[in-house]
């Protein structure tokens, strides 16, 4: 059976997510009721992975994403296979190409047709002992081709950074039966000057990531509104920000667009885990079931 995800989970960049202080807030995010914990670049040992399991009773653990140019793929399925022996229907291992300049800066290695080492990298997940199955894996996808790369060799696609629209076409190029599950970066800031300025230091972290822009591109975007500074248009579109309604309105239109689940990253502008905003959202979503 594939690991079930709920409808709203949360985003969490793994660098926060260390020592006694992130157990507990794991605990805590399940105990508010959200269904999985994505773990942005998450080492393919799954060491933290295996804790956030151990901090929680049923909440899934994925990773968002492991990168396939820095984690080998031997290490990465024994650790996936003694992980999910550990935690059976608990885990979904995330997988993705991730940025060019990052690669290059950290393996020396040329950043070359990233959807071709994606699919090598599946099909080595399949071959290894014990393979990791196709329904407990995901892509991290933006790109026509990636996306249907997720829906036929894992569960399904985990796209980063996106719009409702892109919701939206990712599910006509998936089909009805994978998994779509988009990341959806929210600042609880009803000032517009705070929370745009708050949003455009998050974005502009990927002002050089060209897998970002050329997405941004083909939604509509042109390069003014990432010349230097995100523009608002951009800002608006990419990060939910206002009150806890505004951003349940975001979720809604990711589900209503064909997200099965939608993973949520609270932004703290000091860094950490930002669990006041986690608890008003855990709270809202309460509500409605």
């Amino acid at each position: 059976m594939p690991v079930q995800v709920g409808r709203v989970g949360v985003w969490a960049v793994s660098r926060f997510m260390q020592g006694p202080a992130a157990l507990d807030a794991a605990a805590e995010l399940h105990e508010l009721g959200f269904g999985a914990l994505w773990l942005g670049g998450a080492s393919g040992d799954l060491r933290l992975v295996t804790d956030m399991l151990g901090a929680t009773r049923r909440m899934v653990v994925a990773t968002g994403s492991v990168n396939v140019w820095t984690e080998p793929v031997g290490p990465t399925a024994q650790a996936y296979a003694e992980v999910s022996s550990a935690y059976p229907d608990r885990l979904l291992l995330g997988i993705g190409a991730g940025h060019k300049h990052m690669v290059e800066r950290v393996t020396g290695q040329r950043y070359e047709r990233p959807y071709g080492k994606v699919a090598s990298y599946l099909d080595e997940l399949d071959a290894a002992q014990p393979p990791v199955p196709q329904e407990a894996r995901a892509v991290a996808a933006l790109g026509p081709r990636m996306l249907a790369l997720a829906g036929q060799r894992a569960r399904g696609a985990h796209p980063y950074l996106v719009t409702p629209e892109h919701t939206r076409q990712a599910r006509e190029i998936l089909g009805p039966g994978p998994l779509l599950a988009p990341e959806q970066t929210v600042v609880l800031e009803t000032d517009p000057e705070k929370a745009r300025t708050v949003a455009r230091q998050v974005l502009s972290f990927y002002f050089v990531a060209q897998n970002y822009t050329n997405n941004w591109l083909r939604l509509g975007f042109s390069p003014d509104d990432f010349d230097g500074v995100a523009s608002d248009r951009l800002v608006d579109a990419l990060v939910a920000w206002g009150d806890v309604d505004t951003v349940l309105a975001r979720i809604d239109e990711h589900l209503q667009a064909g997200a099965d689940h939608v993973c949520v990253q609270v932004i703290d502008p000091a860094g950490g885990i930002p669990l006041a905003g986690y608890r008003t959202l855990g709270a809202a979503l309460a509500q409605r079931s």
